[in-house]
């Protein structure tokens, strides 16, 4: 029985100094030494775990949301529940419509989620595509990548969105196709600044002079080497993502009715602002929250991939 504790301690230990190792013995013990160490900064990052465990919430949330939300997030009763303010009964109030806030909040967890997913499926293998390739091949290729990224980041991304969006249609698939057209660019441009510095390597000389063609050595070899810091970028553009596509609900360009989106709660809301103020100011804290969180997110992961930050 005494042994137990001391053994577990013991493969503990060793495990540690397997992952820590300077000198690994494989790709596989230097990857898991990598993202062990990583894990390590971050996980001693308070506020970043905060932040991680507000996303994690919010998407357990998303998953049970038909579990967790206490009434139909479409339904209501106008003549007994309209406008009623937090009570035992309804935590957060109900809206113009009889309908639950809380459970309007919890379903449009998952549009939340849906907008900032796709998004960023979208939005960062392009950024990443472009920026790789045209800081591997400069010249001519660069110069007009790089022009067509300035166009786009020449607008702001809601303006620009809103003119996507108003050529395409008001709804919740059009939105997001707006928000990635106007987000990739950023990508672009951090994913070309490290290209610049990487292919200047005597890796990649290396590489080039056994005959590797330019897409292998981009895909193969400068692309994972740009991933970890556009998966930063990316989280910290979460928040901004959820504001522009808040941004276009609340303008009527997002999520339609009866949708349970947050901006066009806050939308639905505003005029009720100074009397009936929790219709507008649930999903406006759930915005903040979560925003807050991605960002705080992303603070410890940026800290966490920087390589000088790994210990």
């Amino acid at each position: 029985m005494s042994r137990k504790p001391s053994m577990t301690v013991a493969e503990a230990g060793g495990l540690h100094a397997w992952l820590m190792s300077d000198r690994p013995a494989s790709r596989r013990q230097a990857a898991l030494g990598r993202a062990y160490g990583a894990w390590r900064t971050f996980s001693h990052n308070r506020l970043a775990m905060v932040g991680l465990s507000i996303v994690v919430v919010l998407v357990l949330v998303a998953v049970f949301a038909n579990q967790l939300a206490p009434f139909h997030p479409l339904e209501g009763d106008l003549r007994t529940t309209r406008l009623l303010p937090p009570s035992s009964v309804n935590w957060l109030g109900t809206d113009d419509q009889g309908r639950d806030i809380l459970s309007r909040l919890i379903h449009g967890s998952r549009i939340t989620l849906f907008v900032v997913g796709l998004v960023a499926v979208l939005a960062a293998p392009i950024g990443l595509l472009v920026g790789t390739v045209a800081g591997y091949a400069g010249g001519w290729v660069d110069a007009t990548l790089m022009r067509i990224t300035d166009i786009f980041l020449a607008f702001p991304r809601l303006i620009l969105a809103l003119a996507f969006v108003a050529a395409l249609g008001p709804g919740i698939e059009n939105a997001v196709i707006a928000i990635a057209i106007t987000s990739w660019p950023a990508y672009a441009r951090l994913a070309r600044a490290e290209t610049l510095s990487i292919r200047q390597t005597d890796y990649i000389a290396a590489v080039q002079l056994i005959g590797a063609s330019p897409w292998r050595i981009v895909f193969r070899h400068i692309m994972p080497l740009c991933v970890s810091s556009v998966i930063v970028r990316v989280t910290l553009d979460m928040a901004g993502i959820i504001l522009t596509a808040a941004g276009l609900g609340f303008l009527g360009l997002g999520a339609q009715p009866p949708s349970p989106e947050w901006g066009a709660m806050i939308a639905n809301g505003r005029q009720y602002v100074l009397d009936q103020w929790w219709v507008a100011a649930a999903p406006g804290a759930a915005i903040f929250l979560i925003s807050l969180a991605f960002n705080l997110l992303g603070d410890g992961l940026r800290d966490a991939l920087d390589p000088k930050g790994v210990k």
